[in-house]
């Protein structure tokens, strides 16, 4: 009985089809939960974390059925700080590109894990009866792990779910591919 149960995932596993290919091209739209921002007594969500990112497949057919691809990412997210009539607003834009390995293993399911190498950009404001201050906070290079799933509803429309370090530490959203 357990013979048969391994024998018909492991054919069920290798029938699946590559959910990412060569000439594959990728728009991803997700909003972040979790952010890597700022919390506390006072502080609000001014935008939540939005990101987007293009990713094409550059090589396909790696274990037959794995691809990779590139992206580049943007993220964005703001925060406010108030205390009566003065705060701070924080903005955080990290600028990036990413690298992922697809490998399908339920069919309608593109399943991967990458890495990004960005840039993270940080301003700050002063609001309020203080006056309106303006810097910059000293930017600094990033990089993360991710791991992700996209589930297609139709051949070019699908969800997705990402765990990792980018304008959040978990994003959901949409991809439509073309």
């Amino acid at each position: 009985m357990s013979l048969s149960v391994v024998l018909f995932t492991a054919s069920q596993l290798m029938a699946q089809d590559p959910s990412f290919q060569k000439g594959d091209n990728v728009i991803n739209l997700g909003i972040g939960l979790g952010s890597t921002m700022y919390f506390g007594t006072g502080y609000r969500m001014a935008v939540p974390p939005v990101s987007a990112s293009y990713e094409f497949c550059i090589i396909d057919g790696i274990a037959k059925k794995g691809a990779v691809g590139i992206a580049p990412y943007i993220g964005f997210s703001s925060y406010k700080y108030k205390y009566e009539d003065w705060g701070w607003r924080y903005t955080n834009i990290i600028l990036g590109v990413r690298g992922a390995f697809h490998y399908p293993f339920v069919d309608k399911l593109d399943t991967y894990a990458g890495i990004m190498l960005g840039y993270d950009i940080i301003t700050w404001k002063e609001i309020g009866d203080a006056g309106d201050n303006t810097a910059d906070a000293p930017g600094s290079f990033v990089h993360s792990e991710f791991i992700g799933a996209r589930y297609y509803f139709a051949n070019n429309f699908a969800a997705f779910a990402e765990l990792g370090y980018g304008i959040s530490w978990f994003t959901v959203g949409m991809s439509f591919k073309f």
